[in-house]
């Protein structure tokens, strides 16, 4: 894992709290995976660049690396919140997930190249089938397998954006499954 986490949920404001009971209701529909992230994701849209959603502290970057702000964590593990924060060139590596995600821009943009893995022989490559740019206010859903992309800061100022996981990041520390070091589009 190539970020920098906070992995204990801080105190939240009353506008993430709201948010937090949306996204219970959500989770506990038991659901298929795409269709938890596609309502989850309806879930964050309209909270998204408004203020007092997060504390300040949910919103300090990392000179190093992007950031991880555990923001809740459900007891049971089927829910989590964090707020990545990603300072101007930060990004990830190309990554897939454990669980199903929905993910909202909340502040500045974020571009995200999106890849299939095709079999070459007797190994296999990625190709990029999407670019995406996500303005603040944009979000998505999606769910394994087919969810292999790198997302990073394309901007000049700070970006954040909310990500929704089905799955327990107090206990795994990351929503990451699998980190690709194959042949890559465009890397």
């Amino acid at each position: 894992m190539t970020t920098s986490a906070t992995l204990r949920p801080a105190a939240n404001t009353d506008r993430m709290r709201g948010l937090i009971e949306e996204l219970r209701r959500v989770s506990g529909r038991g659901l298929a995976p795409e269709h938890s992230a596609r309502l989850a994701a309806d879930c964050l849209a309209p909270h998204l660049g408004r203020p007092g959603l997060l504390t300040p502290d949910q919103q300090v970057g990392d000179p190093d690396r992007y950031r991880q702000h555990l923001v809740h964590a459900e007891p049971d593990g089927s829910l989590s919140l964090v707020a990545l924060v990603w300072l101007p060139g930060q990004r990830t590596e190309i990554h897939d997930h454990v669980s199903w995600c929905a993910t909202g821009v909340h502040q500045g943009q974020e571009s995200e190249r999106r890849y299939r893995l095709v079999p070459d022989g007797p190994t296999a490559r990625l190709v990029a089938t999407e670019d995406v740019v996500n303005r603040q206010g944009t979000v998505c859903g999606f769910a394994p397998p087919g969810d292999i992309h790198r997302v990073h800061n394309s901007g000049t100022g700070a970006a954040i954006s909310l990500h929704v996981y089905g799955a327990d990041l107090a206990r795994l520390g990351s929503s990451i499954r699998r980190v690709y070091r194959l042949p890559a589009d465009g890397g």
